[in-house]
């Protein structure tokens, strides 16, 4: 993904700003409310990427959009219109938000699956995922029908793919390395 890197040294440097301005808890929220609005507004989206909209025109709608934020929060949108990277505004309040947690002990689990989880198999993910790292945990749940079933478990830097997808790839290319060993 375009801007990852950059996005996580914004994010970075907000979390120490946050932290020495004892706004960590309010900062987080603003993140959350601008990850949401953002991810939730293909419009929003466009305006922010597009190289054809005045940097001004952006500020005034990011603005408009985002009033009664925390003052860091407002110096991170300042700072990223100055240096031209609004663009990046959604990556930083997402990895905010995983620094934030790692800070608090916490992790995110994202879970893909063909289909919601129940609340039933949420638990035990939760309870794995303590299990794998020592840590807490909260539950993405991400829709992918392609997957055909099962899951793909995410954790940081962990990952466990037991899709149905996945599997049958392995099979696939299993029996094209003896189709091949065979010839």
């Amino acid at each position: 993904m375009r801007g990852t890197r950059a996005g996580h040294r914004y994010a970075k440097a907000v979390l120490g700003y946050a932290k020495e301005q004892n706004a960590l808890e309010a900062v987080d929220r603003d993140m959350k409310d601008i990850f949401a609005t953002i991810a939730g507004s293909k419009e929003l989206q466009n305006v922010l990427q597009s190289p054809v909209i005045k940097l001004a025109d952006k500020k005034a709608v990011v603005k408009e959009i985002f009033s009664g934020l925390n003052a860091v929060s407002v110096g991170l949108i300042d700072a990223l219109i100055e240096n031209n990277r609004i663009d990046l505004l959604k990556i930083v309040a997402e990895k905010y938000i995983i620094l934030h947690d790692e800070l608090r002990g916490e992790e995110v689990a994202i879970v893909t699956t063909a289909v919601p989880l129940s609340k039933e198999l949420e638990q035990k993910v939760l309870a794995k995922v303590k299990e794998l790292t020592g840590k807490k945990a909260t539950i993405k749940n991400k829709i992918d029908e392609s997957i055909l079933g099962g899951f793909i478990l995410r954790v940081g830097d962990l990952q466990y793919n037991a899709s149905i997808a996945n599997q049958l790839n392995n099979l696939k290319r299993e029996l094209q390395n003896n189709t091949y060993i065979n010839n």
